[in-house]
């Protein structure tokens, strides 16, 4: 019996081409597990209604981890226009897989790292080391909305804030309402996870993002929030700053900052942010992180346009896999395969389009797999 269980779930577009290159790395390292293929993605709502079946939470619920390629997700209409004929008309609304298994599964914190390995030609500046930590199952993200805006509903929130008021102007048809909700709880747990990755990595910061000044209540939550936690990490700096402002420093000043923690809309954004930075998505892996369970997922799209072509720079994946791998304890394959893609990124000759080469996804993961 292998040694670990692991829901394969390529997803859509080049999902399966990035999963592909990841099979190729992690045969080479021989990790003892077993791969259970698992539905998700466009295929599923087009046919059956529903991105993430069933039968795939079940099996997510009897293996170790996941891993994850791609998602694509469009807005209520045009998902409702892609289901067959005889699921029209029936009330079925789309939601983004990811967004539910983080929520169902209680993937609290999103760990994306993005470090500028040394000779990437999309760099903006080498040396660049950051770790965002964004909550990942609340905020804007949990779809509490409401369109049109039913007449109970805006009386409640008028009752509760008189600056509701000003829209009595605009009839409930032409009123789309989100809510914004963050916890304590939420708040607590994602802002001691940010803290004790800088504890345990020797890192000498901790830079809470948000916007408190306008947000009063949910940023403000986040902050105060912050400052508590602060206390019990004298050695860990606490910096405070807005989300806005956040976006122009870290062009400025990336060399400032080391991790950064943020609720889940902002989280979203800056750490598309910081992915450019070190030479935009191709490079963006990430970690969706429960109590008992993970997924793992690099965080570009699905570029349906390259689906197939093994196109696409498939590091963001393999980096994707040292995050898993260093989750389930593998500590030693997880230096080796972070040494060996360090080694061909510096190295130049394996290059995929993004980075001025012609290089397949494939090529980069053989090149890679020929470093271990």
């Amino acid at each position: 019996m292998a040694k670990y269980k692991i829901a394969w779930m390529p997803g859509d577009g080049v999902g399966k081409d990035v999963m592909d290159a990841a099979k190729i790395v992690l045969d080479k390292l021989k990790l003892d597990a077993q791969y259970i293929p698992a539905d998700i993605g466009w295929e599923f709502w087009c046919k059956e209604a529903d991105p993430l079946p069933p039968r795939t939470a079940e099996i997510l619920n009897n293996t170790d981890c996941a891993l994850f390629g791609a998602i694509t997700s469009k807005p209520k209409e045009e998902a409702e226009a892609e289901l067959i004929p005889a699921l029209k008309g029936k009330g079925h609304v789309y939601a983004s897989p990811i967004v539910r298994l983080r929520q169902e599964f209680n993937l609290r914190t999103n760990l994306r790292p993005c470090k500028a390995y040394p000779g990437n030609p999309l760099n903006y500046k080498d040396g660049i080391d950051l770790v965002v930590f964004r909550e990942n199952t609340e905020d804007l993200y949990a779809g509490v909305e409401f369109f049109p805006l039913p007449d109970e509903v805006r009386e409640v929130i008028k009752k509760h804030n008189k600056k509701m008021k000003s829209f009595d102007k605009h009839p409930g048809s032409e009123v789309a309402v989100s809510l914004r909700i963050n916890t304590k709880t939420g708040c607590r747990n994602i802002i001691t996870d940010a803290f004790e990755y800088a504890k345990k990595t020797g890192r000498k910061s901790v830079t809470v993002v948000e916007k408190p000044n306008v947000i009063r209540e949910t940023s403000g939550l986040m902050v105060r929030t912050a400052r508590e936690i602060a206390k019990n990490y004298p050695g860990i700096t606490l910096y405070e700053t807005n989300i806005d402002a956040m976006c122009m420093w870290l062009l400025k000043n990336p060399f400032d900052y080391s991790v950064l923690v943020t609720s889940n809309m902002f989280g979203d954004i800056i750490s598309d942010l910081c992915a450019q930075l070190i030479g935009g998505l191709g490079f963006a892996s990430s970690g969706n992180i429960g109590d008992k369970y993970a997924v793992f997922e690099p965080t570009h799209g699905s570029a349906p346009k390259y689906a197939g072509q093994y196109k696409v720079n498939p590091m963001a994946m393999l980096l994707t896999v040292v995050l898993m791998l260093e989750w389930l304890g593998e500590k030693d394959m997880a230096v080796r395969l972070e040494n060996a893609i360090a080694a061909v990124i510096k190295e130049g000759k394996v290059r995929t389009y993004d980075m001025g080469g012609k290089s397949s996804s494939l090529d980069i993961a053989n090149a890679v797999a020929g470093k271990l």
